[in-house]
């Protein structure tokens, strides 16, 4: 009884956080299409209400750690579900992400996305995708923010090994500037494509920051350390089981 009671929380926890994202764009939109600082307090209530009901309607509560970044930087977090792009995008002034090129299509989603400067990105191109996102991005760079980057590519459910895509790496080289890696255990309680959510509590961490300018290798083997290292930590920390892949070389060597 007690997971069918958690399953339809789940269930009209997730009907009321997707309802009020239709009534929010359409409250937030008339401000968005003539100012983007509309797009983001929009992305910014909605973030914020879906962690708050999480809270209090499942159980799920939500802890950020470390000093949350503002200036011009890159992030590369670790991806496990949508609950921890709610959490980043509810705490940083200026998000923005590279993100797949569907999600452009996506309704409400998409042009929000745009409105706030997200890069779309066609991964099935492979060579190109790269040479079409620093174009992007450079074309890009005049709006501030947080650049977000997902170096495994797509969601990993905790315990998963995915290999470090090598883009993550370029971007650092070409933007010149400090990378914030971002660890979390949020996959133990979100999983990707199930209603269920589990009551605890989620936690992302950003990370110390990494200098610019180091040596590609070099900084995806210390991207990658720190991640899976932190993202490891944390979901021990939250009582996952399953046998974690030791960070760094093995975990999915950066290509």
């Amino acid at each position: 009884m007690g997971y069918a009671w958690q399953w339809l929380r789940s269930l009209v926890f997730a009907g009321q956080a997707y309802a009020m994202m239709g009534l929010m764009a359409i409250f937030f939109t008339p401000w968005a299409m003539l100012d983007r600082r509309g797009a983001f307090a929009a992305v910014h209530t909605w973030c914020r209400w879906v962690r708050w009901t999480a809270r209090w309607m499942i159980g799920l509560h939500s802890e950020v750690r470390g000093a949350v970044p503002t200036g011009e930087v890159m992030i590369a977090a670790k991806h496990q579900s949508f609950f921890d792009i709610i959490i980043l995008v509810s705490e940083l002034p200026r998000p923005k992400f590279i993100m797949k090129q569907e999600l452009n299509r996506a309704p409400i989603l998409g042009w929000y996305a745009r409105r706030i400067g997200c890069v779309p990105v066609d991964r099935g191109r492979r060579g190109r995708a790269i040479k079409d996102m620093l174009a992007r991005v450079a074309s890009g760079q005049q709006e501030p923010g947080q650049l977000i980057i997902y170096p495994q590519g797509t969601r990993v459910a905790p315990g998963a090994a995915k290999e470090y895509k090598v883009g993550t790496g370029v971007l650092y080289q070409e933007m010149g500037v400090t990378c914030v890696p971002v660890a979390c255990n949020v996959g133990v309680f979100w999983p990707r494509r199930q209603i269920y959510r589990a009551p605890g509590t989620a936690v992302l961490e950003f990370m110390d920051p990494i200098p610019p300018n180091l040596p590609l290798r070099d900084f995806m083997t210390r991207l990658e350390e720190e991640i899976e290292g932190g993202s490891n930590r944390l979901m021990a920390e939250a009582g996952f089981a399953a046998p974690l892949p030791a960070p760094g070389p093995g975990t999915g060597r950066n290509r």
